[in-house]
């Protein structure tokens, strides 16, 4: 019998886990909707094209209402346009049309109120007191749904009921794609009748979506299960598939949450080198070229494909074990250690005669720089995931002479903004 309407507004009033995993999430600028991946959503708050600071904060603000207090669709579109008029944004998808308007403020609504209601719920399902008591799960279908997607439906009529832990729900908690209204309900065990396993080839991959079949492109996750997640290892695979002027505005929103474990995972490595003399092919975050760097290179035709900056262990053990430091020449260990708050307030130079970004800093001893081979494409591993990305990496650095960066006839002056 379908669930009346009463009934499923009911279901989505907000509670407390569900407001905590909203407010959790950071403001993150971006292009595209898949500019930011699945469990990364846990987050962040994105909408699709909203790049300006002041733009997202204000749809977030429009979003965070409804989370937390229930409004209205329609409320939430009076707010929407509200907003658009007065940031002056334009270009957005749906633009231009009635039809367009409603069905981009029904996206960004629905999408954020089903996935934090899903989180919450996650985070409710997850409590061990809960687990001890009700250890499975069960896959409910809505009825509410005009157009049912015949998987859900089925995983629904089949009372699919299975342990919390069971890999399935990696990938299948619900919502499981645009305007899906599934969700999970925790029980003692199954029940007579219940499935408890999920048909054969639940988990094979559509090429189609990149995910197993019924779930949509970039919603094959559990949303709340990454809410525990380092903010920073987000932010890298977020910093490597964005262009360099949208990637270096986003650091600037994001620099003051994250810089914290940034500093301690670039002095970790660091460390490890220092003290093994080995590689072992890792790499961390350095610095994010400044958006005024960023569009000067571009004006001077070096434009950067990425914006991120990063140090691997192979380029710092040879600058650890460089002769230079026979004559005094080489960066000491806490400099390489201090590198990401030192490059914030360094100075970038492009050098003509051997291509690359160079950034000097005041360091013990003198001047410091450090050299950065821009558009380099290479393999980096960060964290546990290796892959081949085109990007900037930091290729030396030492104690150099002020004079032969200041003369002009080698090194060229960079703004560097913020």
């Amino acid at each position: 019998m379908p669930r009346s309407s009463a009934l499923e507004g009911v279901i989505h009033l907000p509670f407390a886990e569900q407001i905590a995993f909203f407010r959790r999430k950071l403001n993150v600028p971006t292009e595209r909707w898949d500019d930011l991946w699945q469990a990364a959503h846990d987050r962040a708050f994105v909408v699709a094209g909203a790049a300006k600071a002041d733009l997202l904060e204000d749809l977030r603000g429009a979003v965070d209402k409804a989370v937390s207090q229930g409004t209205t669709l329609a409320e939430f579109r009076r707010d929407f346009r509200a907003i658009v008029q007065r940031q002056g944004w334009t270009g957005w998808t749906g633009e231009g049309s009635a039809r367009g308007e409603a069905w981009r403020t029904r996206t960004i609504y629905e999408t954020n109120l089903r996935t934090s209601y899903a989180a919450g719920r996650y985070a409710q399902l997850t409590d061990p007191e809960l687990l001890a008591r009700r250890p499975y799960w069960r896959y409910v279908h809505s009825d509410t749904v005009l157009r049912p997607r015949p998987l859900h439906k089925r995983w629904g009529d089949m009372r699919l009921t299975l342990r919390h832990d069971h890999p399935f729900w990696a990938t299948h908690f619900p919502p499981n794609g645009w305007g899906c209204r599934c969700r999970v309900v925790a029980v003692r065990a199954p029940a007579e009748g219940d499935a408890t396993e999920p048909p054969a080839g639940w988990d094979a991959i559509s090429e189609a979506t990149g995910a197993p079949a019924g779930i949509d492109r970039g919603w094959g996750y559990a949303p709340g299960a990454n809410a525990a997640t380092p903010l920073l290892d987000l932010v890298e695979q977020k910093l490597l598939n964005l262009d360099a002027p949208i990637g270096a505005q986003m650091w600037q929103h994001l620099r003051p949450a994250v810089q914290v474990e940034q500093r301690l995972a670039l002095a970790d490595l660091v460390d490890r080198v220092a003290g093994s003399l080995r590689a072992g092919g890792r790499a961390a975050l350095v610095t994010v070229v400044a958006p005024a760097t960023v569009a000067a290179l571009a004006r001077l035709g070096h434009g950067l494909e990425a914006a991120e900056v990063w140090l691997r262990d192979e380029e710092l053990l040879h600058a650890l074990r460089d002769t230079k430091a026979a004559r005094a020449a080489a960066l000491p260990v806490q400099t390489w250690r201090d590198l990401p708050r030192l490059l914030e307030t360094a100075t970038p130079y492009w050098d003509t005669a051997d291509p690359a970004l160079v950034y000097a800093f005041d360091a013990d001893g003198g001047q410091g720089k450090v050299l950065v081979r821009v558009n380099y494409r290479d393999k980096l591993r960060v964290g546990d995931k290796r892959t081949r990305v085109t990007s900037n990496f930091v290729r030396t650095g030492g104690i150099v002479d002020a004079a032969n960066l200041r003369d002009g006839s080698q090194y060229l002056k960079l703004p560097k903004g913020e």
